[in-house]
């Protein structure tokens, strides 16, 4: 009898599937062929992402390859043709560096312009806003009081941001330029003894503190 209600069951369960493959077998072929088409068309993406990518670096290292060459203002045009046609990490670089070549070309204000958009840039990484801030503060160590860039540099000094030895440096030079030796000397000394500062900025504030003697 156990027999009979198993072949029974196996019949009905044979049967089920039968009907529900008659009811739902274009569905899922429907859905197979959306996952083909997916993946295919997710491939083609990803292929032309890596190809607009592969373009945007070509023009990046051109613009690059013209300043290296001191064509100055080719470079420029070369940089923000890139800065506006690219998106992502090859547009904020070629904003930076038109800022920096900017500045080495003389052109201190409009470097200044440039640094200060792209930190004001919401869109942008906050990394790529302090860094903007700090190239900007390199700049403006000539042209503002100690007090006023730290105010500009305050939030860089934050003991998570990754600028923060760059900027405390910084801040330690404006000191010395502005004639505030006792000062720097304090900065720079913490600076040196400090074992999770980058090993450069430590060398240079060791340095600075070996000229700078008793005085």
């Amino acid at each position: 009898m156990t027999d009979i209600f198993k072949e029974i069951e196996e019949d009905l369960r044979a049967e089920r599937l039968q009907n529900f493959w008659k009811r739902y077998s274009l569905a899922f072929a429907l859905v197979a062929l959306a996952i083909v088409l997916g993946s295919a068309g997710y491939v083609g993406w990803r292929d032309h992402q890596q190809g607009v990518r592969a373009a945007e670096g070509n023009k990046f290292s051109a613009a690059l390859s013209l300043a290296d060459k001191g064509d100055a203002d080719a470079a420029l045009a070369a940089l923000s043709g890139v800065a506006s046609t690219s998106s992502g990490g090859y547009a904020v670089l070629a904003r930076l560096d038109a800022a920096s070549l900017e500045a080495g070309s003389g052109k201190i204000d409009d470097a200044l312009k440039s640094y200060d958009a792209i930190a004001a840039d919401t869109k942008l990484e906050t990394v790529f806003r302090d860094l903007a801030t700090l190239s900007a503060g390199y700049l403006r160590v000539d042209r503002e009081t100690p007090e006023a860039l730290k105010s500009r540099l305050q939030g860089l000094t934050e003991p998570t941001n990754p600028w923060r030895y760059s900027a405390l440096e910084l801040l330690a030079l404006a000191d010395l330029k502005a004639g505030h030796t006792a000062e720097a000397k304090a900065s720079f000394t913490k600076l040196a003894d400090d074992a999770t500062a980058p090993q450069n900025i430590r060398a240079r504030a060791a340095e600075l503190l070996a000229a700078l003697g008793s005085s």
